[in-house]
């Protein structure tokens, strides 16, 4: 961490415990108090393991249990334990409702499971099947044709509609409910893949900064609260409606940070996010649908537009396979994390003057009239 933090920020290594905008504070796990002029809040998701009787204790057990989850690193080891010992039975993988970082993330292992059992000929003997509250494979509908047209080519069965509610690690089954009616069924299990219920952290759903639904509430466009003018937000903690993904985030950061220079400087924020983010959907370990889309589902692709055939991200791709693989951790590293990659505009940076220069004018002219009225 020391590594990528700018030279003059000095590193508070604490846990933020409650906001108080009213006297601008953070109050910390240690019991240290901050004060700020500005705050900025981007504290990403918890993952509420209890919300799912059994589940920790499976987790616990996972040698016997035969449950996994990629969301925790005490967690993780355990999937490719269970997945090498997958011969036969079946392999059940779950999505819970809204919010989870990256839409599109807890269908990855899915589909690396499948491909893994097929290159060592074990496919046949393993049912696979996914379960999720929703009603389509994906948000975005041409992505969702794609994901349609490889689970039914692949035997890969989606259960949608459909929640984990309970595990028996013991008797390895996993009990599931009906969104539509609360009907409630169990199934046996060779293999289970949580993805948990997530959620805003406990702290922020509880602070004056949250919505309704505990995420910190900010204009959609700006990235500043609505009703506290010196916070804004970005990332999975934020109230902005969108995929919560690092893509996203590449798109709010430099809208945030426009924003914020000129309310320190007494202007009103001009810059505004389009809703921009990626979910880069792993269908193997040899190719990739690359989707990008912005607010309202739209996509919005950043390679289609070259007339190249392997670049149509409406088709997984193996060039995007290695995109993700080798290109993206060397973004993340050396650009990103630097302040040097602007989402969809690549190494771009986007020019806000021209919103700058009405929004001054606009103003100006405010401040003309009002002295006149005086």
């Amino acid at each position: 961490m020391s590594d990528i933090i700018p030279k003059g920020v000095a590193w508070a290594r604490d846990a933020a415990s409650k906001i108080d905008p009213e006297i601008n504070t953070v109050q910390c796990a240690s019991g240290r108090k901050l004060t700020y002029d500005y705050l900025i809040v981007a504290t990403g998701l918890q993952c509420d393991w209890d919300k799912i009787p059994g589940l920790q204790d499976a987790l616990h057990n996972s040698q016997t249990s035969h449950v996994c989850s990629n969301y925790h690193p005490e967690y993780a080891e355990n999937t490719w334990r269970v997945l090498r010992g997958l011969s036969e039975g079946s392999a059940l993988f779950t999505q819970p409702p809204s919010p989870v970082k990256c839409g599109g993330a807890p269908q990855k292992i899915m589909w690396l499971t499948d491909d893994y059992l097929r290159r060592n000929n074990r496919r046949n003997a393993v049912d696979i099947n996914f379960f999720m509250p929703q009603k389509v494979y994906f948000g975005v509908p041409r992505y969702a044709e794609v994901l349609e047209s490889e689970s039914k080519a692949r035997g890969v069965g989606f259960v949608f509609e459909t929640l984990l509610v309970g595990v028996n690690g013991e008797r390895r089954e996993a009990t599931f409910q009906r969104v539509k009616d609360g009907s409630e069924y169990t199934l046996p299990y060779a293999m289970l893949h949580v993805t948990p219920p997530m959620s805003a952290p406990d702290f922020l759903k509880t602070s004056p900064l949250a919505d309704p639904k505990g995420f910190v509430e900010v204009d959609k466009y700006t990235t500043q609260h609505v009703r506290y003018p010196n916070v804004f937000a970005l990332g999975d903690s934020s109230s902005l409606p969108t995929s919560k993904t690092m893509a996203a985030i590449t798109g709010q950061a430099p809208v945030l940070v426009h924003n914020l220079l000129r309310v320190m400087r007494g202007k009103r924020a001009t810059a505004t996010y389009d809703g921009f983010t990626s979910c880069p959907i792993v269908l193997g370990y040899d190719k990739l649908l690359m989707t990008e889309f912005v607010y309202d589902c739209v996509p919005q692709e950043t390679f289609t537009r070259i007339p190249l055939p392997f670049l149509d991200q409406g088709k997984p791709s193996f060039f995007f396979f290695l995109v993700k693989k080798y290109v993206f951790p060397f973004v993340y590293w050396n650009l990103f994390m630097k302040g040097r990659w602007y989402g969809s505009r690549l190494i771009f940076k986007p020019d806000y003057s021209e919103a700058d220069r009405r929004a001054d004018v606009e103003e100006g002219s405010k401040g003309v009239k009002g002295m006149a009225d005086a």
